[in-house]
C-alpha cells in the first residue's frame, strides 16, 4: 500500500519560539529539531533500551509522540489512548510471538529520515508530522497495528493531520 504524499506543514511547532539544538542523532543534517520532536526522540531512544520487541518499539514511539506536537493533538482528537485497547492472542505453537527488536540505530535511522523530509519540504526544523512519517517507514506494519491496537489507523491519523495544517496554513 502506497502512503499517501504527506501534506505541507506549516505548524505551531515550527512557528513557535524557541528551537531546540539537534542532537548526534540529527548529524549530517542542517536542520534542528523542534522541541517537541526532540522530546519525542529523547523519550523514544531512552525507551527503546526497554523494549523486548520490534513492536514494542513502535508502541513506544506512539505512547511518547501522542503527548507532543501537531501529532498529538492529532493522535489525542482520534482518542488514542495510553493502553491498548486490545490484548494480543496466544502466539501458535512453533512461531515467535513477535519480532526481535531493531538494532540499535533504529532512533537514528528515524530522526535522520525525519530531517531528510523536513529538508526536503523547505521547513526550518524537523516536527512530529516528520517523526511520524519516519516511523512509517522504519516499523511500516508495526506503527499501523500499534494504532489498530489503541482504535485509529494510519488513514485516519493522516486525514486529522492533514485537515489541522488546512487551518493553520494561510490561503
Amino acid at each position: 500500500m502506497a502512503f499517501p504524499a504527506r501534506p505541507s506543514l506549516v505548524s505551531h511547532e515550527e512557528r513557535g519560539g524557541a528551537r531546540y539544538k539537534p542532537t548526534a542523532m540529527a548529524r549530517g543534517h542542517n536542520i534542528q529539531l523542534s522541541q517537541d520532536a526532540a522530546l519525542v526522540a529523547a523519550l523514544a531512544g531512552t525507551a527503546m533500551s526497554f523494549s523486548h520487541s520490534a513492536e514494542d518499539q513502535a508502541e513506544r514511539w506512539l505512547r511518547a509522540l501522542r503527548l507532543h506536537g501537531q501529532v498529538g493533538c492529532a493522535l489525542q482528537a482520534l482518542g488514542v489512548g495510553e493502553a491498548p485497547l486490545m490484548t494480543g492472542s496466544e502466539p501458535v505453537r512453533g512461531t515467535p510471538a513477535s519480532s526481535p527488536p531493531l538494532d540499535d540505530e533504529a532512533v537514528d535511522r528515524v530522526v535522520r529520515r525525519a530531517c531528510e523530509y523536513a529538508t526536503e519540504r523547505g521547513a526550518p526544523v524537523v516536527c512530529t508530522a516528520d517523526l511520524l512519517f519516519a516511523l512509517f517507514e522504519v516499523y511500516d506494519r508495526l506503527m499501523d497495528r500499534a494504532l489498530y491496537l489503541r482504535g485509529a489507523s494510519r488513514d485516519e491519523l493522516v486525514e486529522r493531520l492533514a485537515g489541522a495544517c488546512a487551518e493553520v496554513e494561510p490561503s
